[in-house]
């Protein structure tokens, strides 16, 4: 059975960093693409970022650039993020999704409407 685990999330300060990590399982993950969204509280989900399939290639949301880091290791199936200078518009809960054979800034365009699985996700929370 396919499942996504996303873990890492917690409460910190302002400034400070987590690394997510979203344990993949159930489909073969090299074909996938694997990307990052998040819901704050009262808000619709957002994009935060992809990385391709096969070429590897990473997509973000101008509001992370320069902070989040996405990255993937193959041997674990596993994708992390790597979040640093966390802010309080942070705050949310993020999830991990994938697709099969997507493209990241596809990924990005469509706001995550054709993936093909979900986690659960994991609560960040950033106070000021």
């Amino acid at each position: 059975q396919e499942q996504l685990v996303e873990s890492g999330g917690g409460l910190v300060q302002a400034g400070d960093s987590l690394r997510l990590s979203c344990v993949v399982s159930g489909i073969t993950f090299g074909g996938y693409a694997m990307a990052w969204f998040r819901q704050a509280p009262g808000k619709e989900r957002s994009f935060v970022s992809a990385i391709s399939w096969k070429v590897g290639s990473t997509f973000y949301a101008d509001s992370v650039k320069g902070r989040f880091t996405m990255s993937s290791d193959n041997a674990k199936n596993t994708v992390y993020l790597q979040m640093n200078s966390l802010k309080p518009e942070d705050t949310a809960v993020y999830y991990c999704a994938a697709v099969r054979w997507g493209v990241a800034q596809t990924i990005y365009r469509t706001q995550g409407r054709n993936m093909d699985y979900w986690g659960k996700g994991t609560l960040v929370t950033v106070s000021s």
